[in-house]
């Protein structure tokens, strides 16, 4: 929350130093293409950094910062060997956005937790008492757990902090069961115990902001466009808000009775299924892999076993009888076992098959060590 000085070292600095590891990316890709590495560029940029009245420690960090984005560029994967994004990637150096996130350390940044202020460098000298602003939860494990170094970033017209804490994972307990969860895109997450939280509301609420940006999209006006800008976020915003729901949902009744939270390890689940064309946008856009992970970190915060299992044919297999057979689900709602006359609805069953894998996983895993044998 920079006053109108400090805002106006901001909007200088973010985009100065940006504009300078551009330059030593330039730098770095001219003198080693892809296998630069920080020492090699501070001996080439590290003066003229200085000159240009970029402080010692904020020169070191430009220059880590771009010996960092070569490094990831070169253990990426940028596409097939002939493909437009693959030559761009191999025969052009990496440019950084004007207001791109910039690294901070213990000693260009310093956090006053009592009076919620900062103080950080700028190339206009160092601003002190810079307020900001954070909950009191997050201001309480800023100050215990907060570890390495702050990110100084602008995002929609405001500026943040982005800072790494490191807290404690507390003991995983002995779970007396698990809740399966499954996964879909009509219902966004069903349960063992029953409990459906269904999708049909985003789903809705999806196609009338695709309508509303087809309306605007096609004004190409100013406003449209300021509208459009404004909106960006809104439906991504929705979906994160929806998945905190339902995961904290879960998470807690686990932790209330006592038992572990099963999921569908559905990784590369994009690459492996194949929908009609009408169909792909709804897929790309279907948020399981973020409900997945929040419930991963919200378990590993609460203590709460957690395990990923196979996903194959939970929803064609019955759990009484163990046949699995594609008959069984005649319809996507319905499940009925030709084996055994085992009915209900398919979401519930696969609920029931992931949590059923999750105790055998959790049991072998867990599985005691063998008593040694006695030695001759």
């Amino acid at each position: 929350m920079p006053d109108a000085v400090q805002l106006a070292a901001f909007e200088r600095t973010l985009p100065a130093l940006n504009e300078a590891a551009t330059w030593v990316s330039a730098v770095s890709f001219a003198a080693f293409a892809l296998r630069g590495g920080a020492r090699e560029l501070r001996k080439l940029c590290y003066g003229e950094l200085r000159a240009r009245g970029f402080g010692a420690q904020a020169a070191q960090h430009l220059i880590k910062r771009v010996s960092d984005a070569y490094v990831a560029l070169r253990a990426g994967t940028p596409g097939p060997p002939a493909s437009l994004r693959r030559r761009k990637a191999e025969f052009t150096p990496v440019v950084f956005r004007p207001h791109a996130a910039h690294t901070y350390d213990d000693r260009c940044l310093s956090w006053n937790h009592d009076a919620q202020t900062v103080s950080i460098w700028t190339l206009d000298g160092r601003m002190r008492n810079v307020r900001f602003a954070c909950s009191p939860s997050a201001l309480k494990q800023l100050a215990a757990y907060r570890k390495g170094e702050s990110d100084l970033v602008f995002r929609d017209g405001k500026w943040f902090l982005y800072a790494t804490i490191d807290v404690p994972d507390p003991e995983v307990y002995e779970p007396a069961d698990f809740i399966g969860v499954d996964r879909g895109i009509v219902n966004l997450a069903t349960t063992s115990d029953g409990t459906n939280h269904q999708g049909r509301r985003l789903g809705r609420y999806r196609r009338w902001q695709a309508h509303k940006r087809a309306e605007l999209q096609a004004k190409k006006t100013r406003s449209a466009k300021q509208r459009l800008k404004k909106r960006a976020k809104k439906e991504a915003r929705h979906a994160t808000h929806l998945n905190h729901k339902i995961s904290k949902t879960v998470v807690a009744v686990a932790q209330r009775t006592g038992r572990g939270v099963a999921l569908e390890e559905l990784r590369g689940i994009r690459d492996r299924v194949t929908v009609p064309r009408d169909q792909r946008a709804r897929l790309s856009s279907w948020p399981f892999h973020q409900l997945g992970a929040f419930l991963a970190y919200k378990c590993r915060r609460s203590g709460v076993p957690f395990v990923e299992v196979d996903p194959a044919h939970t929803s064609q297999r019955c759990p009484r009888c163990g046949r699995t057979e594609r008959a069984n689900r005649q319809t996507r709602d319905h499940f009925h076992c030709r084996r055994c006359g085992l009915a209900g609805p398919s979401d519930h069953v696969a609920g029931v098959n992931v949590r059923n894998r999750a105790r055998s996983a959790w049991a072998f895993v867990n599985m005691p060590d063998p008593a040694p044998g006695p030695t001759g």
